[in-house]
């Protein structure tokens, strides 16, 4: 499997991404906003795209579809809950659905509800497993729940799903804010060493050719996967005065995408 990370350099500052059969150069192409710029990567490799794939449905993952179909003649796939809300759906997705790119590339679909409730990820069943997480999952951060979602349901999406994947698993998410997002987690968790130095290299890093970071290393400096922090909890009662002693992760979770809100 070839994954190429496409920057896509406008304000919302999206990531796209073509995934590859090294085998036959067929491609799939996840969430391809900058349509322009997936062409002329595929064309760089010699890849023919023969699907698309939104995470969900928003416009800043769907607004390159028409102009991808028209260029390629691809299949489209997306949640099967989103196939009203996304025009020109050829397969609606399931947990546990695949998505087979050529011969040698496969991909689990994760059902993962939260920043919409329709909303996909996906699994790479490879010896390092990759995770395209769309906006579920940012590099030292966790999506939004504005326009559709809901923060329970993606405390549940994370607790149940994302944090029982291998840590070795590969992370590809659908922004970059992974600056901001640790500037959050220093806010909350000050003496998170690990937050503090890797912050000054991402803030100095090409979008271009940014970092992957992995599972492991999000546990180490995401906030929401940090929910038993001692830290954590006593930065959270601060503001939650009525916060209990003991308070549960999915408290801390929902506390946490509370205040990033408003951040």
């Amino acid at each position: 499997m070839i994954v190429e990370q496409i920057w896509t350099a406008n304000d919302y500052r999206n990531f796209n991404y073509l995934v590859a059969c090294p085998e036959t150069g067929e491609a799939l192409a996840i969430d391809p906003l900058d349509h322009a710029k997936c062409l002329a990567a595929a064309a760089r490799h010699g890849w023919g795209i023969t699907q698309v794939l939104n995470t969900h449905e928003h416009a800043d993952h769907t607004g390159g579809n028409v102009a991808m179909v028209a260029a390629t003649g691809a299949k489209l796939s997306a949640h099967r809950n989103a196939e009203g809300k996304i025009p020109g759906v050829d397969r609606g997705l399931g947990a546990g659905d695949i998505i087979k790119v050529g011969r040698t590339v496969e991909l689990e679909v994760l059902d993962t509800p939260g920043h919409t409730m329709s909303h996909v990820c996906l699994l790479s069943r490879t010896d390092a497993p990759a995770l395209f997480c769309g906006d579920t999952l940012f590099n030292a951060g966790a999506g939004n729940c504005h326009h559709g979602g809901h923060p329970n349901e993606l405390y549940n999406t994370f607790a149940t799903q994302l944090a029982n994947l291998p840590d070795e698993t590969l992370v590809y998410p659908g922004h970059d804010y992974f600056g901001n997002n640790l500037q959050f987690t220093m806010d909350r968790e000050p003496d998170n060493a690990r937050a503090a130095a890797l912050l000054d290299e991402v803030e100095r890093q090409d979008p271009n050719n940014a970092l992957v970071s992995t599972l492991a290393l999000e546990k180490e400096i995401n906030t929401f996967f940090r929910l038993h922090s001692p830290t954590v909890i006593k930065k959270l009662r601060e503001v939650f005065h009525d916060l209990p002693e003991d308070p549960d992760p999915k408290t801390v979770f929902v506390k946490l995408r509370e205040l990033r809100n408003s951040w």
